[in-house]
Order: structure tokens, then sequence, then C-alpha cells
């Protein structure tokens, strides 16, 4: 995907239809000691339609905002939502994994503050041709970035039952991953799986009716792995958080919010290295170059209040982390 500035003509949707920004206020609470002098420069590496933005510029006049998404309506969106800040405003075309080229692309060595907002978007969530949603019946895209790729009707007409099986397990933490996968398999035979709905309907008829008594919705963790799957996420944040990490000088912040174990994982363990010190087992003092580069801003991960989650159902899984660049790196 190349990078590219975007433009930012208005389009798309009623800017009061845009979803609320799940932890606005703690994201801005967290942020702020970083952004607060002339010249700050934040990068939004999840824009989406462009609320956290949005609020950030507000609070900070001596920000500037580089923007990332890889959907090209999101960005549509959040030019709209962001137009009256004008040239404090750079959005660009590409995954998270690519936010070191990005800031490079805009002339800057470094930023002040990162923000990740993770997983699938409102915008993709509610456009139910987008296929990401097993309630609507859609035709089975899920790519992030409509421009390019392979959808998810691809990977269920070419996986074989063995690959099937490893994203299931993977990254749906899916129990029933083998039978869903053998059902696939047996009902493609008939017909191509190319709609949501007839995918569901493969992972009902295949799940137990004990199972479905004792669970959630049968085709929730497939889905999940097939958008996983889809879009690479997990790969692109393995690679985003060491490259995001490296961009902040010391008094940099980060502020990462995940909603599911496996993000939440590979955030945690980043967050773990970078405030690990690297001091040799035994030495009885630690040298400076041996400190960690990071401190810890919360305790674990900090979750959505219950007044949050009442307000704003989409919080209800979040998982907040958060750290500040402390030293330089040796």
């Amino acid at each position: 995907m190349g990078i590219r500035t975007w433009d930012r003509t208005p389009r798309i949707m009623n800017l009061r239809d845009i979803h609320t920004p799940v932890l606005l206020d703690r994201c801005v609470e967290l942020l702020a000691p970083a952004l607060a002098h002339e010249g700050a420069v934040l990068v939004d590496a999840t824009e989406g339609m462009g609320g956290h933005s949005e609020a950030l510029l507000e609070r900070f006049p001596g920000v500037h905002l580089i923007g990332l998404d890889r959907d090209t309506d999101a960005l549509r969106i959040a030019g709209q939502r962001l137009a009256r800040f004008g040239d404090r405003v750079t959005l660009v075309h590409t995954v998270y994994d690519g936010i070191a080229d990005a800031v490079a692309s805009t002339g800057r060595t470094h930023v002040d503050g990162i923000l990740f907002d993770l997983g699938v978007s409102s915008l993709q969530l509610d456009e139910s041709e987008r296929g990401f949603a097993y309630a609507q019946d859609a035709p089975l895209d899920m790519r992030m970035d409509q421009s390019a790729g392979t959808t998810a009707a691809d990977i269920l007409a070419t996986y074989g039952e063995g690959d099937l099986r490893r994203i299931f397990e993977r990254y749906g933490e899916e129990k029933l991953a083998g039978r869903y996968a053998r059902a696939i398999l047996e009902a493609r035979r008939t017909a191509p799986i190319e709609r949501s709905g007839q995918l569901v309907d493969i992972l009902i008829s295949a799940t137990p009716a004990a199972v479905q008594r004792e669970r959630g919705h049968p085709a929730k963790r497939v889905f999940q792995a097939l958008r996983i799957e889809v879009n690479a996420e997990l790969a692109a944040l393995e690679n985003a958080l060491p490259a995001a990490l490296d961009l902040l000088p010391v008094g940099g912040r980060i502020v990462v919010m995940s909603y599911q174990s496996l993000e939440d994982r590979i955030v945690k363990r980043a967050l773990a290295e970078a405030t690990a010190s690297t001091a040799p087992a035994r030495l009885p003092v630690e040298l400076p170059e041996h400190a960690p580069r990071f401190r810890l801003l919360v305790k674990g991960a900090e979750l959505a209040s219950d007044e949050e989650k009442a307000r704003n159902p989409r919080a209800t899984p979040v998982r907040l982390r958060a750290a500040e660049r402390v030293r330089e790196a040796a």
C-alpha cells in the first residue's frame, strides 16, 4: 500500500451519525503531558472517523495530527470531520505498521504522542455491505482496505481444512474449529460461500444444541478469525508497536486500546519488554544503559467504567494500556 496524503473532500455520511469514541476523556488525560507544548505531533494510528483526533486537536491547539488508516472510507469521513483544523491535519492511507514511513513522509523523525484504537471500527460494523457483522446478511468481504487484498469469501473458497482449522483456533480461539472447518468444506462442494448469512447457517447447523445454549453466537469467533486473517491484523500490530515506540522521545507517550485477548497479549508483551531492565542477572548495580526505556502509566489493563459501558456498549471489552518514554535508546 502506498503512503500518500489523503484528500479531505467531504462526503459519505452525516457527521451527527458518527459514533462515540471509546475512553475519550481517559485518552486525552494520558496523552496531555506529551502534547501540551507548541509544535507537538500526535499520530492517531487508527484514525477511523476522527473522534479521538478531533478532541485532541481541540484540547491542544499547538498539536499537528498525522492520522493513519487503511480504510479509504474512514479517511474521507475523518477528513470531513477534521477539515476545520486545516493544515494542522495530515491524513495518510496506510496500515499502522507503516507508521515510521508515514511520519517520515511528513519530514519528521519523532512524534510526541501515539494512539492506537485497535480492532474493527464502528464504520465497518455499521455498513452491512462490508460483511464484518454476523447479524446482517452481506457479501463476505471483511477487508478494511477495500482497494486491495483477499476477501473472506476467497479464504472460504480456497483454504483447506487444516488452514481453516488453524485460523479458527489461533485467531478465534474456537474450540469447535475442526468441526466448523469440515462443515465449510462440505458446504462449499454444493455452492460457493459468498454471503455472511450462508456462513452463519453453516456454523449454526454444525454447532451442537447444548453448546449453543451454553455460550454466545456460534459465528462470533469464526467471524473474528476470518477478519484477522483477511487483514493480517496481528502481524501488523506486532510490527507496528516497536516502530511506534522508537518514534517517541523522552516524555513521549503511547496509548493503546484493544478489544480482544489476542491483541491485548501482543500489546502487553511489547510494553513489558520496553519497560524491563536489560541488566544481566546478578549484576549488583544497574548501569544507566540497562535502565528501562519506558514506564507504564496504568497498572495492568484499564477497563471502561460501568457508566461508560452503559453509555457506549462498544466500550465493554476495551483494555487500555499506556506508557511513557523515560530514557533514550542506548
